[in-house]
């Protein structure tokens, strides 16, 4: 019988964060079971780890080469069971290393991802987004320009001017998972700048859900992003609170290499 734990990944101080499924003993299943199991949990991914530390992860539509979240969940659950250390996990993406450690008594997990990338968003492409989500070019921060970036996924950033339109999310589903699907963006990584870090909305049509929580591989793509603007060091990125899940994500920002997220998960 297969093992299914449950996790959510990114939770402030206990609450909150983003749901995943967990298989630590993936052995055996092939792909229909794993995305069977991701669609009977409903969560926006769950992980399979495999021999050899092969992860795998379905949403309950389709496997995506990268969660970051469940990375996150599956890193504190090994931990949980065999001791704090570093995986070295093989992802389809290419490897991502994740290191456990206590702090302040709980458990911290740190992902590192591939290398990443950031390229222009063409301007056909980011109307037809500001489209479907139902956004006006005015509503954009000029100071954050469009782009597309990647970090094991590839994610349309788009940055808000005010927190008050981040906080009115209203998108056409049907339009924008189409146009995410042809482009191959996993998720839409909406950001505002505010005055505490970054707090972002995460449209995940593709997987079959309105909206993500806690995005791990959209928080290293987005640190890409920065870093391309000039940015270095750690930031902190808030999602979830207009979902009643809030969640604290924290990203490191080397000045080369692949970008670091950290953040803890609780057992459900």
């Amino acid at each position: 019988m297969t093992n299914i734990e449950r996790y959510t990944a990114f939770d402030v101080d206990g609450e909150g964060g983003n749901p995943a499924g967990v298989v630590l003993d993936a052995t055996g299943l092939d792909e229909a079971r794993m995305l069977a199991i991701a669609a009977d949990l409903g969560y926006s991914e769950t992980a399979f780890l495999l021999p050899d530390n092969r992860i795998r992860y379905f949403s309950p539509l389709a496997e995506v080469s990268f969660c970051g979240h469940a990375t996150i969940a599956t890193a504190v659950a090994h931990a949980e069971r065999s001791g704090v250390g570093t995986l070295a996990l093989r992802t389809q993406a290419g490897e991502v290393v994740v290191r456990t450690r206590y702090e302040d008594g709980q458990l911290l997990a740190t992902l590192t991802s591939v290398a990443p990338s950031v390229r222009n968003a063409p301007p056909s492409l980011v109307e037809e987004a500001l489209a479907a989500l139902r956004w006006d070019a005015a509503d954009l921060d000029p100071a954050l320009p469009p782009r597309v970036a990647f970090a094991g996924a590839h994610h349309l950033v788009l940055a808000a001017g005010s927190r008050e339109r981040l906080a009115k999310l209203d998108y056409d589903f049907d339009a924008l998972g189409a146009l995410m699907a042809r482009e191959d963006w996993t998720t839409v990584q909406l950001v505002w700048a505010g005055p505490d870090g970054f707090h972002s909305r995460n449209p995940f049509p593709p997987g079959g859900v309105y909206e993500d929580p806690a995005t791990g591989a959209s928080a290293a793509a987005f640190g890409a992003y920065l870093r391309e603007l000039g940015t270095t060091g750690r930031i902190t990125i808030h999602q979830g609170e207009d979902l009643g899940r809030p969640s604290r994500l924290l990203v490191d920002i080397p000045a080369t290499g692949g970008i670091s997220v950290s953040g803890t998960a609780i057992r459900l």
